[in-house]
């Protein structure tokens, strides 16, 4: 089966092509055009989606090497994600989708984040843990099989990956902030300075970042650098700080579950300091990292998660409509 996927929940315009499991091409374009007003602009980003759609798709073919008419269907996200970029990836789906007489399949956007760890390894077996952590989630799952998932533990206020955007802006950093900050931190004292982690009592597996957000701009306020502390230091601290709670809280999930594996899905996967100390703090567990290009937002997931979909048996009527809410289970 080969199936093309479109992704445009947020501000990454994708097109992707995975044919029996297999991602054939994957093209990915970030609308850099945001950066100047640190955060995404919806309206902008819908615009953006719609001038970029079709060069893309094109761009995906070309490179897979497939051509329209060979098309089994289309998977396209549904959500969680901004409305107005949602649907001209949707209607885009659906148009393309009715011209050549395929099914269009609707994909959750945090589903198939998790499903990325497959094409990390396709060998990875049920059931595992998934810290889904981005710029708009941070939960911890359960996934026991496809369409089994047990939610254990998610944030009250600010999602890590926004905890990072938030903390940049702070900073004089630009966007998107968490690959900054990491960049920044580099040659930091992580603990030049300790700020709070929250939610951090013996058996939550909740998380919230809202204080530790506050923590930093209070201090900012007044920090001045002097010979013992520089700024990479505060930044690396605050890094920390985030970077633990997610830790601590992984740790907790996996005592609780008695599962030997778990999976990172999410943008803030991307991150090397996380990779690194989870790695540390969990020896004995197997711990799966989809590739970096995998970790942002992007439409091979997409188009993989369709193509598992379809072989299952699901199907789909075409007047689906956006989802910005839309929840895993």
């Amino acid at each position: 089966m080969i199936v093309l996927g479109i992704e445009s929940s947020c501000d990454e315009t994708a097109a992707a092509i995975c044919r029996n499991g297999k991602i054939l091409s994957s093209v990915v374009s970030s609308q850099l055009i945001h950066s100047k007003f640190g955060g995404v602009i919806p309206e902008i980003a819908s615009r953006e989606h719609e001038k970029l759609l079709n060069q893309l798709v094109h761009e995906s073919l070309e490179e897979s090497g497939i051509k329209k008419d060979e098309i089994d269907a289309i998977a396209v996200t549904v959500g969680p994600g901004l409305a107005g970029t949602l649907l001209t990836g949707i209607s885009f789906a659906k148009g393309l989708a009715l011209g050549l007489d395929i099914p269009v399949l609707p994909v959750n956007h945090l589903e198939a984040h998790i499903f990325a760890n497959f094409l990390a390894d396709p060998s990875l077996e049920y059931p595992f843990v998934c810290l889904l952590v981005s710029g708009g989630h941070t939960q911890l799952w359960l996934i026991e099989k496809m369409n089994h998932y047990t939610l254990l533990g998610e944030t009250r206020d600010d999602a890590a990956g926004e905890a990072f955007d938030k903390g940049a802006r702070i900073f004089g950093l630009s966007y998107p902030g968490g690959p900054l900050i990491e960049e920044e931190a580099k040659g930091g004292n992580p603990k030049a300075h300790h700020f709070p982690r929250g939610l951090m009592g013996k058996e939550s597996l909740e998380f919230s970042f809202s204080g530790l957000k506050t923590s930093l701009l209070y201090f900012m306020d007044n920090f001045q650098e002097s010979d013992s502390v520089k700024k990479r230091d505060i930044i690396a601290s605050y890094q920390k700080a985030i970077i633990d709670t997610l830790v601590e809280k992984m740790k907790r999930a996996i005592q609780k579950t008695n599962v030997k594996t778990c999976v990172i899905a999410g943008g803030v996967a991307a991150n090397k300091s996380l990779r690194e100390t989870l790695e540390s703090s969990l020896p004995t567990i197997r711990i799966l990292f989809p590739d970096l290009s995998y970790c942002t937002d992007n439409a091979a997931m997409i188009s993989y998660l369709g193509e598992l979909k379809a072989n299952a048996g699901e199907s789909w009527s075409i007047d689906f409509g956006v989802k910005p809410n839309l929840k895993l289970a």
